[in-house]
């Protein structure tokens, strides 16, 4: 019968499904026919049908096991997928109506003409651009705080960022860093503010420029979420930098700290109230579930079968309790419900008799679960013997002792396996999830990025042209205009890239973007390009470092002069921006641009380094010329995450 039932589960998942039931129905016919009573026949049937669903359940698990492993990158594509459509549905409705005002208010300063109503068009030529212009700086403005606003709300996603570029400017410095990530993402606001404590921190480490070793680690339990940043560079614990940021925190229903431990070492701690996460639902009764319900409720009525019909009550009530604390066993490890199975398993051999003996395989195959190889095995040895015992002292014939001894080991690692196999399905279900959400939570930081490296840089531009403009005769800032067309063009294809097109920059053309803007701000310009030809990955980052740079050289310093150089020297490329006029005593804080440049550069194996030498700001990035060797897509424009 047991081949039969090996038969039947066999077909079931074949095309001969359908022949399944009538193998099992022979069973039974032939069981019946060889003389068997009713009970006896009823015994072999349920036999039969435990060994088919046995059978289904093992091969339907692995390819459950198998199809859940093959679409987890399906899953985070489609994630990825639905949220860039999100993305771009919402940067199209703000910045891309921004973007259209600019250059339909460009187009109209440059052809001297104004509409006053669809398809309408009133000539201007008497008046100068300028006061088209007025529109045009307006909505560069609002565009611009827009864009800004978006990429800080995309980014207050995730910390993870925060510390691959903390680690990347402590190593920079010559610090070597360990980091711990304790927490969960997303955190919202929370990751917002301790981002904020971890760049200043960071910076103030770089600052002092003593430490040798830094420590940073962040913990999350009991409602809350800790950022430690430790250090050995300290050896006093004054220290003013954090202090605006202690009431920001406070504000914020949190604590920030700083001190000196007994060995020196400084500590900055950070604490706040973690975001409140929406419980996990209990996923519904899927195969695997079902396929073992099934089959712990085959093994009880098969018991039940042998129950004297006056004990058939008390021996279902707890047979039952045995089958729901099995159940439980696949949501976790419960040592209650285990020690309820082993007071069940053995505590009723009194009322039960020797019948009840069987019941301990209900308890081997959880304990296997529970507990680690080398104390499961000899537990389950112990059950074993003790079943074995029993049956001794019962004086069983040899024949039948031996039946329930082996059989107890059987079904102890049949349900084993079927737990297994169903707590296997449910974390690898979980973890697919999970990679879904970390690369919806990748995506966002993507388009943070680029809004802030990439359009951020173009209305930044554009907003510095069309003031130069305005203060230039009517044909002057006309050839001014015509830069900030292209520029607000360029910014309209940015802006499809941060939605997720594929974006290609290029390096000489950035420089030459990045001096005409400079210049229009009276900045005298240095460019000197001696870079072979790059990978596109490469140009690409290192042109939004350029970018940010040039950004930076506007908003942080009074310069008068600018060096653009690009070199290349023993497998790699370097770009070199210098400035003067950078401000004395003034540290530029960890800002989230020089944060994203780290962590593009950090993908293709380069470095990025700042820093005020002699009255000169120098940023210097390197990266090497042939980054095909490492993975994944460093510019991080457009790129699906990998998982």
């Amino acid at each position: 019968m047991v081949v039969l039932g090996f038969l039947a589960g066999s077909l079931l998942v074949t095309r001969l499904w359908a022949v399944a039931p009538a193998v099992v129905f022979s069973a039974v016919v032939i069981a019946y026919a060889r003389g068997g009573g009713l009970a006896s026949t009823l015994d072999l049937a349920i036999t039969t049908a435990l060994m088919t669903l046995i059978v289904l359940g093992l091969i339907r698990l692995v390819e459950r096991v198998d199809e859940l492993h093959a679409t987890r990158q399906a899953l985070a594509a489609a994630a990825v997928g639905e949220e860039r459509l999100r993305i771009a549905a919402e940067l199209s409705d703000g910045l891309g109506r921004g973007l259209a005002t600019i250059i339909d208010g460009v187009r109209r300063a440059m052809n001297g003409t104004t509409t006053t109503g669809p398809g309408e068009a009133v000539s201007t030529a008497r008046r100068p651009p300028a006061t088209d212009l007025g529109e045009v700086v307006s909505a560069a403005r609002r565009s611009l705080a827009d864009a800004r606003a978006a990429a800080a709300g995309y980014r207050a996603m995730s910390l993870t960022p925060e510390l691959t570029t903390a680690r990347g400017m402590l190593e920079a410095a010559g610090v070597r860093v360990e980091v711990r990530a304790g927490h969960a993402e997303p955190l919202g606001p929370a990751g917002a503010l301790l981002a904020t404590v971890l760049r200043e921190a960071v910076t103030d480490v770089v600052r002092r420029g003593t430490a040798r070793h830094c420590l940073v680690e962040t913990e999350e339990g009991a409602g809350t979420v800790t950022l430690r940043i430790t250090d050995d560079g300290r050896r006093t614990a004054e220290d003013d930098a954090l202090s605006e940021l202690a009431a920001q925190v406070r504000a914020a229903g949190g604590t920030l700290g700083a001190g000196l431990s007994d060995q020196g070492r400084h500590t900055v701690e950070a604490t706040l109230p973690a975001p409140r996460r929406r419980p996990e639902e209990r996923p519904r009764a899927d195969l695997s579930v079902l396929i073992l319900t099934a089959v712990l409720v085959g093994f009880s009525l098969k018991a039940l079968l042998q129950i004297p019909p006056g004990l058939l009550l008390p021996a279902a009530v707890l047979l039952a309790v045995i089958v729901v604390m099995q159940l439980r066993s696949v949501h976790g490890r419960h040592m209650a419900a285990l020690g309820v199975m082993a007071v069940l398993a053995f505590a009723p051999v009194p009322l039960f008799g020797p019948i009840w003996l069987g019941v301990g395989g209900f308890l081997a195959g959880p304990v296997l679960l529970a507990f680690r190889p080398r104390t499961a095995w000899p537990l389950v040895a112990a059950i074993v013997a003790a079943t074995a015992a029993l049956a001794a002292s019962y004086e069983l014939p040899l024949a039948a002792a031996a039946n329930v001894t082996v059989s107890n080991l059987v079904t102890g690692l049949v349900i084993y396996s079927l737990l297994r196999l169903a707590g296997i399905a449910k974390e690898l279900q979980a973890a697919r999830e999970g990679l879904a959400r970390s690369a919806v939570v990748e995506e966002r930081l993507r388009a943070a990025r680029d809004l802030h490296d990439l359009l951020g840089h173009d209305l930044a531009a554009i907003l510095l042209k069309c003031e130069l403009a305005r203060r230039l005769p009517p044909e002057a800032a006309r050839a001014e205009l015509a830069e900030v067309l292209e520029m607000a063009e360029r910014a309209g294809h940015d802006l499809r890239s941060v939605s997720g097109g594929q974006l290609d920059l290029s390096l000489a053309a950035e420089a030459g973007s990045a001096a005409s803007v400079l210049r229009a701000a009276g900045v005298e310009v240095t460019c000197d390009l001696a870079h072979p030809p790059l990978p596109a990955e490469v140009e690409t980052v290192l042109s939004a470092v350029l970018r940010e740079a040039v950004t930076n050289v506007l908003r942080h310093s009074a310069a008068r002069h600018c060096v653009i150089r690009t070199s290349a020297d023993g497998g790699r490329v370097r770009l070199t921006v210098r400035n003067d006029g950078a401000r004395a005593g003034e540290a530029r804080r960890g800002s989230s641009g020089l944060g994203n440049l780290t962590t593009r550069l950090a993908a293709l194996d380069g470095r990025l380094t700042t820093g005020a030498r002699d009255g000169w700001f120098v940023l210097d990035a390197t990266a090497p010329l042939d980054p095909a060797r490492l993975g994944g897509q460093a510019d991080g424009v457009g790129a699906v995450a990998r998982v």
